[in-house]
């Protein structure tokens, strides 16, 4: 009888690392640093009270006849309003999209990884035990897999820094997520984005030779490696998504008239309020420019949700709960074959 495997292992459990791990200390009305935008927006809203302080002064103290009629606001109002709902609107929808797309790359990799592991048990319909090479070529594939997913964030991220083919780093250190991340990809893996070939397809593209090499021994019938391909096809698919957010800013002719008719607006906003409200405009005025920049910095953030901002997609944490299962899978298959699994195991 087989005694059973004592596992060790970090505590952790599924989504441990994308999920929120701790509760606020603090209600969000009250935070003004982490996940806020106040940062940037703080300038341009002392910009716009010191103007106000010059525009109720200069109306007080020399001409005193600085007012417009307020009848100016509701117009101009309308006009800011429609751009910003656009912005928002159109960077959360972005930002959306950034995250589906990655749920669909992270599904894909999952079930690319049970059906390998489910039908990489035994050689034709003999059932003949796979050999050590073998053996090896699906746990590179799975390992591959989860490359996929870090090469996925790195490139999107602009962070293109394959090591050579002697696995070392080149002149720079290698950090820990890094070393665990070049640890995945195949030895003697040569990258060709000095060329314009971006790892992630790459990578793909073994996977695909694996298809064909388990087609060819038996292992999925023409359907099941069909519908393999269907879901590698999805991954690339979702990646490209992601490229055509990260590669396609808003149209600067949209940003430069929404930060004008922003400015404008706060502008005109003192000569509005002078008159009825007198040193009372400076905190209106402040307070109208802080909600109203707020809101294009938070369009601001969500317009490129992949980097390492509060507001971002927790792209780290995703790809690390998705690494989790995927080890977990490979590990308990290793496992399996080698005979050391316990009774009544996933993979019996």
């Amino acid at each position: 009888m087989t005694p059973a495997r004592h596992h060790t292992r970090r505590p952790t459990y599924p989504l441990a690392h994308a999920a929120r791990q701790k509760p606020r200390r603090w209600p969000l009305v009250l935070r003004f640093a982490k996940g806020a935008v106040h940062g940037i927006i703080l300038v341009p809203v002392i910009l716009h009270s010191l103007f106000t302080v010059l525009i109720v002064y200069l109306d007080r103290h020399v001409t005193g006849n600085l007012g417009l009629p307020t009848s100016i606001v509701p117009s101009l109002s309308i006009v800011v309003g429609l751009m910003l709902v656009f912005r928002n609107q159109t960077s959360y929808d972005r930002f959306w999209t950034g995250r589906n797309s990655l749920a669909t790359i992270g599904t894909s990799v999952r079930n690319l990884t049970r059906s390998i592991l489910v039908s990489a048990r035994s050689k034709g319909v003999n059932g003949t035990p796979l050999t050590d090479r073998e053996t090896a070529d699906t746990e590179k594939v799975v390992r591959v897999l989860v490359a996929i997913l870090y090469a996925v964030k790195h490139n999107l991220r602009a962070e293109y820094n394959i090591p050579p083919a002697s696995g070392i780093a080149g002149e720079g250190e290698i950090t820990t997520a890094k070393a665990e991340y070049y640890a995945l990809l195949p030895d003697g893996l040569r990258g060709f984005e000095d060329q314009g070939l971006g790892l992630p397809l790459q990578l793909t593209v073994l996977v695909e030779s694996y298809i064909r090499r388990g087609f060819e021994r038996s292992w999925f019938h023409g359907p099941q490696a069909s519908q393999m391909t269907v879901q590698l096809n999805n991954l690339v698919d979702a990646y490209g998504r992601m490229e055509t957010i990260r590669t396609t800013p808003l149209p600067v002719a949209h940003l430069i008239h929404q930060k004008q008719v922003l400015a404008l607006f706060n502008c005109v906003l003192p000569f509005a309020t002078v008159d009825d409200f007198g040193w009372w405009a400076v905190p209106i005025v402040a307070i109208v420019a802080f909600t109203l920049y707020g809101i294009e910095g938070i369009g601001v953030q969500l317009e490129d949700p992949f980097g390492y901002d509060k507001n971002d997609i927790k792209m780290d944490g995703i790809v690390e709960d998705t690494r989790q299962e995927v080890m977990v899978l490979l590990d308990e298959w290793k496992a399996a074959g080698s005979g050391n699994g316990a009774h009544g195991g996933m993979f019996d």
